[in-house]
């Protein structure tokens, strides 16, 4: 469940938002009623390395390799 806070109480809480953000919650900064921002939570920098990696191996595994050596990729263009 989100947070809402105006704009006033918020700099006056900005570090237990900051809690509340971190732990997972949402937090929407109104002004005047209007919600003019989102404060969320960082990922763990673990966790986004994890991610990045499985999207790399995911690539690798759909790559495919080309010819070995100059003499096949020179073989392969004449055969075009």
């Amino acid at each position: 469940m989100a947070i809402e806070i105006g704009v006033f109480e918020a700099k006056a809480r900005l570090s237990q938002l900051l809690d509340s953000a971190e732990s997972g919650e949402e937090v929407i900064i109104t002004r005047r009623g209007t919600p003019v921002a989102r404060l969320l939570g960082m990922p763990h920098p673990d966790s986004v390395v994890e991610q990045a990696l499985a999207e790399l191996m995911s690539i690798r595994s759909r790559a495919t390799t080309g010819p070995e050596s100059l003499r096949e990729l020179i073989d392969e263009g004449r055969h075009r």
